[in-house]
């Protein structure tokens, strides 16, 4: 089912938020030192994946006791996940590739939802239920800059989120293009409080 019809999601958020980490975490008890030092080094929206069981547990830490901080679930495959998000407080949801059900569960919320894309199949899918703001995921291995370009020419109205291969060196090549409003990755999330510190602000600076 899609929801073309009803849908409006405020994507506004990514606008002034350039920068979107995405954290992996073995322990609920990380959330706070991780995302506190990424929040510290300038960057104030993060996702925190479903890709560990602490999941839910890290993001209603993270939304308790970091008022200032934007925090979102990502790697939510199934509409379970999506609940156990939302309910945790995140406020956007990342997918790596399409849901429906997972789509439904953001709507009845009013939570932002991205949805995974990697060809133009999927892209004129992802519209069809009336989303124009799209994850490119694994964006490095799909080809990268080169690919996302030649997508985006057919899709003039889509911005894309890429994410996957996405890093210090190249995190500016992808957000020149008009397409990109934000670009997400793990390169600064590192297992050290002072080295995700240091490399969020160095990301943060280098966009200035």
């Amino acid at each position: 089912m899609c929801y073309k019809q009803v849908l409006y999601m405020d994507y506004s958020f990514l606008n002034d938020n350039k920068l979107v980490p995405v954290v992996v975490l073995d322990s609920a008890q990380d959330a706070l030192p991780v995302l506190g030092a990424l929040r510290e080094g300038g960057i104030k929206v993060a996702e925190i994946t479903f890709r560990t069981a602490c999941a839910r547990e890290a993001i209603a830490l993270a939304c308790t006791n970091i008022k200032d901080m934007l925090v979102g679930a990502g790697t939510v495959i199934n509409a379970e996940q999506c609940a156990q998000a939302i309910s945790a407080g995140a406020k956007f949801v990342v997918s790596p590739g399409f849901s429906a059900e997972v789509a439904g569960e953001c709507k009845r919320a009013d939570v932002p939802y991205l949805p995974g894309v990697a060809t133009a199949t999927e892209v004129m899918a992802a519209k069809a239920c009336g989303f124009d703001i799209l994850k490119f995921f694994p964006a490095g291995a799909m080809g990268g800059v080169k690919t996302l370009k030649a997508i985006a020419a057919a899709f003039p109205d889509v911005r894309f989120l890429p994410t996957g291969g996405v890093n210090a060196e190249n995190m500016k090549e992808y957000l020149a293009l008009d397409c990109v409003v934000a670009v997400g990755g793990s390169w600064m999330v590192k297992k050290d409080v002072e080295s995700t510190l240091r490399l969020s602000r160095e990301a943060t600076e280098a966009l200035k």
